[in-house]
């Protein structure tokens, strides 16, 4: 059907049968589950060269076609292709898939430069196909309840905006994600970048410039993995990300400041967590919930050793929102949730930051 509508009744139509490429973490843990466990898809193939894995997505998934490369999906009759292979596949893939007709999601960082990101935006334009961009962190719990505390001017005109995405690991755990190769698109600057970026570009729109600070600190390590990017934004806002892997201690998730009021909050959405507990989520059942002690709370002037400032009930993280999304895309009735567009201004962002560190400027992208 490559993108068009299945037949079956208007209120229950047939599921979109997709084909998932990868079966690492993005695919096992993010991908497969949530398409498992929407009604709007059917997984209906797996791409893995590793047996390991192929085992694992036979166990996970039954009936799942499992094929050792890309290629062996393009004649499946499917109707979307997923691209959850390694940072450095994503282009080859998704043009390959494109030229076959296929529409294709494909994992943050699309690409490697916004200009391949482009390229792949007017291939499926001269196709007339779906390409999207999985930015599952627009969905998160603490994103969406500040989205929303925007929406309603409740900080006034926001003045600066603070967004950190810290782990401690001190010691690397290895793999294409922390190898230092170019080819391989690792680091936190493109890993976590591509989350912090994108949010602070949906929330306060186009940057004018871009300072980056950028270090490789653990022993061993051969990637970047503790950075920050200071974003000038055309409405004046300044965004402050910090993405780290050393962080003894963490910071608060969000630190959003307003002429009104400020906004903070602490901890990670917990919809990665239970994913990789094994949890799925289930329609009409809670899902994204986070306990009433980890709101984040909105005021002026208050200490936080007080614990200062009015909770906020946190809305609940919904991943899955994105799927349905994709699939109302496919089927004609609601917009594409990511554009290739959209992943194209933040890897401008993304550019300009890594010619900061390596020039030791600002750097208009």
């Amino acid at each position: 059907m490559n993108g068009t509508a299945p037949t079956g009744s208007p209120s229950s139509p047939a599921p979109l049968r997709v084909g998932l490429v990868g079966y690492g973490l993005a695919g096992s843990v993010f991908h497969a589950p949530l398409l498992a466990a929407s009604e709007d898809f059917a997984l209906a193939a797996v791409t893995t060269g590793n047996p390991e894995r192929a085992a694992e997505a036979r166990a996970a998934h039954p009936g799942v076609r499992v094929a050792a490369s890309p290629e062996e999906l393009w004649a499946d009759g499917l109707d979307l292709i997923v691209v959850a292979s390694p940072n450095k596949t994503h282009v080859a893939v998704a043009t390959a898939a494109l030229e076959a007709g296929l529409p294709v999601v494909v994992d943050k960082p699309l690409a490697g430069t916004s200009a391949e990101a482009r390229a792949l935006a007017v291939l499926a334009e001269e196709r007339g196909l779906l390409l999207s961009v999985f930015q599952n962190r627009r969905w998160d719990n603490d994103f969406r309840t500040l989205r929303g505390l925007l929406d309603v001017g409740a900080l006034g005109e926001v003045q600066r905006f603070e967004s950190r995405f810290e782990r401690w690991r001190p010691r690397p755990k290895g793999g294409w994600r922390e190898s230092g190769a170019p080819e391989e698109i690792g680091g936190l600057l493109y890993d976590l970048g591509s989350h912090v970026v994108d949010q602070a570009l949906v929330l306060f729109g186009p940057v004018v410039s871009v300072y980056a600070e950028s270090d490789v600190r653990r022993p061993g390590a051969e990637a970047d993995d503790d950075t920050f990017l200071a974003l000038t934004h055309a409405n004046g806002v300044r965004s402050h990300l910090y993405m780290s892997a050393t962080a003894a201690q963490l910071g608060p998730r969000f630190r959003v400041l307003g002429q009104r009021a400020g906004f903070v909050k602490h901890g990670l959405d917990p919809q990665e967590a239970a994913l990789r507990e094994g949890l799925r989520p289930v329609p009409g059942a809670p899902w994204g919930v986070e306990p009433e002690e980890l709101w984040g709370r909105l005021g002026s002037g208050e200490s936080p050793l007080t614990g200062g400032g009015t909770p906020v009930p946190s809305l609940p993280g919904d991943y899955p929102a994105y799927y349905a999304a994709v699939a109302a895309a496919l089927r004609g009735t609601g917009p594409n949730p990511v554009t290739a567009h959209e992943a194209a201004a933040t890897l401008a962002v993304l550019e300009a930051g890594r010619r900061s560190v390596r020039e030791g400027v600002t750097v208009r992208p």
